[in-house]
C-alpha cells in the first residue's frame, strides 16, 4: 500500500508541475515593428505601435495594432505568431497603412478596417485568418472614420460603427446596414469629454495642463448583461495618465451615462505607464481582459508599446481592470483560477530596483543605473553592439528568482517598418552567489526570434545574488537596456503598515481645486515603493497608482463633485505589506 501511495503522490506532484499556470509580463513581448513614417523618426529610428485590439475567434487570440504591416495570433496569449499582411492598396489615400484598426467578428467571419478621413478604405473579411487569407467585404466604406470600431450586437444581429479622434469633436456612432455594411442615417454624437468635471481627462503628463484641449479617441463597445459599455481614451497618448473611461447605456446609440468608476483602465506609475486606447475582450474561458497602449514617447510622442490587464464586471455591473502590479508577472488565462484582484498577480516581486549595477561600457549619458530605475523612458546603452558587452545587477542578497524580463531600448537602430527577417536577440544570462563564479542560467545564444521585451519564466526557480546579461548579437543598434528586471522573492521581511497616510483635498463649497489630491505618508523604512488605491466607494477601490522612492504623490485625476476613498500599501523585494485604513476625502 505504501508503494501505491507513494506513486499516487508522485503522479499528483508531476501533474501539478506539468499544469502549473503560466505567466506573462507587460509590456507584452511581441516583435513590434519599427516606425515606418519618416516624419516620426527625427530623434532616431525606433519600434512603435499602439491602439491595440484583441479578439478570441475560432480558438485563437488575434491581435491587431497600428502600422505593423500584419497582425498576430496566439493559442495562449503569450506566444504570438506574426502574419505579414499589408491592408493598404495604392488607390487607398490613407496616411497610415493600418492605424488604430477595428477588429471584430460577425458569426464565422473576422472583420478589419483601419482609420481614414476619406471614403476609400475597404472593410476586410476572413474566415481563415490564421494565414493571409483576406478579401474585401466592402470595397469603399462610406463611413470614413478615424479610430473606428465595428460592433456586432449578437442579440439583435445589428452592426454599428463607433469612431472619433479629436480635441474638438465628440465620438460618433452610426448604425450600418446589415447586408451592405454601409451607414444607415446620420452619425449620432455619443460621448464628449468633460474635463471641467473629470480631472483625469485634462491634458498633460499629470493632468495639469490647462492651455490645451484634451484628446478624445479610441471608441470601443462591449455589451454585458443587456447594457452597452462605450469606452473611450483620453487625454493624450503621450502621457503616463493616458487611460480608458466608459459610459453605459441601454441602447447601442445611447443615451449614455458616465460610469461612477472612471477611468476603468489606468496606470500612471511604475515601469510600464499608460493604459489607454484599447479594447476589452473575453478569453477562452469567457473571462474579461483589457489590452491597451503603454507610452515610452522618448524619441517621439508616438513611441509606444502594448499591455494586457485583467478586467471584468463586479456584482453591480461596474466595468473595471486590475493594473496594480500590472507590469509584474501576471497569470495567463486559466479555466479554474480567478484572474481578478490578488488572484491575477503571482506575488513575484522586483528584486533589483535601484540596486548596484556594473557594465562593460557606457555610451555618453545613457548611464548604467537607468537599467534598474523602473522607468521605461530611460535606458543604459553600451558603446557598441559587440558580442561580450554586458550588464551585471546585484540583488543585494541571495534571492529566489522566478522570472526575468529584458527590455531592450532602441539606440542607433537602422530599421524602418517591419523587416522580413531578423537575426533575433541573442544573449546568455549567468547567475552567481559572489559575483566571481558564474553559471549559465538562460542560454539564448542561438535565438532567432525578435524579442524586444523578452520575458523568461524559469521552469524551476533559481537562487542567486548576481545576474549577468551578456550580449551575443543584436538585430540592429547598440546593446541598450531600459529595464533588466529580476522577479522572485528576497530573504528579508515585508514592509509594515504605512503610517500617517493623509489625502489632502479642498473641501466642498470651498475655494480650491477639487480634481486634485495631495497624498502624504510616513516613509516605511523597508519599502521600495507604494501602491495607492482609490475609488468612490470603500469596497470599490479599483483605481491604482504605483509610486517608487518617495512618500508623497500629487494626483490630478479626481472627478470634481464626488467623494473619494483611498488606501495605501508598501512593497519591497520580499512582498507586499498590509493595507492601511481606508481614508475618506469629501
Amino acid at each position: 500500500m505504501k508503494k501505491f501511495a507513494f506513486l499516487a503522490i508522485a503522479l499528483f506532484l508531476f501533474n501539478t508541475a506539468f499544469t502549473q499556470q503560466k505567466t506573462y509580463c507587460n509590456p507584452i513581448n511581441i516583435d513590434y515593428g519599427y516606425c515606418p513614417i519618416p516624419d516620426f523618426v527625427t530623434k532616431g529610428k525606433h519600434r512603435a505601435t499602439a491602439d491595440p485590439v484583441i479578439t478570441y475567434f475560432d480558438g485563437k487570440y488575434y491581435l491587431f495594432s497600428t502600422n505593423q504591416w500584419g497582425y498576430w495570433h496566439s493559442d495562449d496569449m503569450t506566444d504570438w505568431k506574426f502574419i505579414p499582411r499589408k491592408f493598404l492598396r495604392p488607390e487607398h489615400k490613407v496616411y497610415d497603412e493600418l492605424c488604430a484598426p477595428s477588429l471584430s467578428f460577425v458569426n464565422d467571419t473576422l472583420l478589419v478596417i483601419g482609420s481614414t478621413h476619406t471614403k476609400e478604405f475597404p472593410i476586410w473579411m476572413s474566415t481563415n485568418p490564421k494565414v493571409d487569407d483576406w478579401k474585401e467585404l466592402v470595397h469603399k466604406s462610406e463611413a470614413g472614420a478615424w479610430d473606428p470600431q465595428l460592433f456586432w450586437d449578437e442579440d439583435t444581429d445589428e452592426v454599428y460603427l463607433y469612431y472619433g479622434s479629436s480635441n474638438m469633436y465628440p465620438l460618433y456612432g452610426v448604425k450600418l446596414n446589415r447586408k451592405t455594411f454601409q451607414p444607415e442615417g446620420d452619425p449620432v454624437p455619443v460621448v464628449a469629454l468633460n474635463d471641467f468635471e473629470h480631472g483625469w481627462e485634462r491634458f498633460g503628463e499629470y493632468n495639469d495642463n490647462t492651455f490645451l484641449q484634451p484628446f478624445l479617441e479610441g471608441a470601443f463597445m462591449t455589451k454585458y448583461n443587456g447594457k452597452y459599455y462605450l469606452q473611450y481614451a483620453g487625454p493624450g497618448t503621450e502621457f503616463s495618465g493616458y487611460g480608458d473611461g466608459v459610459y453605459v447605456g441601454e441602447k447601442p446609440l445611447g443615451p449614455f451615462e458616465y460610469q461612477s468608476h472612471n477611468p476603468f483602465s489606468y496606470k500612471p506609475g511604475g515601469f510600464a505607464r499608460g493604459a489607454g486606447h484599447g479594447a476589452t475582450y473575453q478569453d477562452a474561458y469567457d473571462k474579461y481582459w483589457h489590452v491597451s497602449t503603454i507610452g515610452i514617447c522618448t524619441k517621439n510622442n508616438f513611441e509606444r508599446r502594448l499591455g494586457i490587464w485583467p478586467a471584468g464586471f463586479d456584482k453591480d455591473d461596474v466595468l473595471y481592470s486590475n493594473t496594480a502590479y500590472g507590469d509584474y508577472p501576471t497569470y495567463l488565462p486559466s479555466e479554474n483560477k480567478s484572474h481578478m484582484d490578488v488572484n491575477s498577480f503571482t506575488g513575484w516581486m522586483l528584486l533589483n530596483y535601484g540596486k548596484p549595477v556594473q557594465v562593460s561600457s557606457t555610451l555618453g549619458g545613457f548611464q548604467a543605473n537607468y537599467a534598474v530605475d523602473e522607468d521605461i523612458k530611460t535606458y543604459w546603452s553600451a558603446k557598441t553592439t559587440n558580442k561580450g558587452e554586458y550588464i551585471i545587477t546585484d540583488l543585494g542578497e541571495q534571492s529566489t528568482i522566478n522570472a526575468i524580463q529584458i527590455n531592450y531600448a532602441d539606440q542607433d537602430v537602422a530599421i524602418m517598418g517591419k523587416p522580413e527577417t531578423t537575426t533575433g536577440h541573442k544573449y546568455i544570462i549567468y547567475a552567481s552567489d559572489n559575483g566571481k563564479k558564474w553559471h549559465v542560467l538562460i542560454d539564448k545564444s542561438k535565438n532567432n526570434k525578435d524579442v524586444p521585451h523578452d520575458y523568461i519564466e524559469l521552469d524551476k526557480h533559481a537562487k542567486a545574488r548576481y545576474i549577468k546579461l551578456e550580449n551575443i548579437q543584436m538585430p540592429t543598434g547598440k546593446f541598450a537596456i531600459s529595464g533588466l528586471r529580476i522577479f522572485g522573492k528576497g530573504s528579508g521581511e515585508k514592509p509594515s503598515v504605512v503610517q500617517d497616510f493623509v489625502p489632502l483635498r479642498s473641501a466642498p463649497k470651498k475655494e480650491g481645486e477639487r480634481r486634485n489630491v495631495w497624498f502624504k505618508w510616513a516613509q516605511e523604512p523597508n519599502a521600495d515603493g507604494y501602491v495607492i488605491y482609490f475609488g468612490k466607494s470603500p469596497d470599490k477601490l479599483y483605481g491604482t497608482i504605483m509610486v517608487y522612492g518617495k512618500n508623497e504623490y500629487y494626483f490630478s485625476g479626481l472627478d470634481r463633485s464626488d467623494v473619494y476613498y483611498f488606501q495605501i500599501e508598501a512593497f519591497n523585494n520580499n512582498g507586499i505589506g498590509p493595507r492601511s485604513e481606508v481614508k475618506e476625502a469629501k
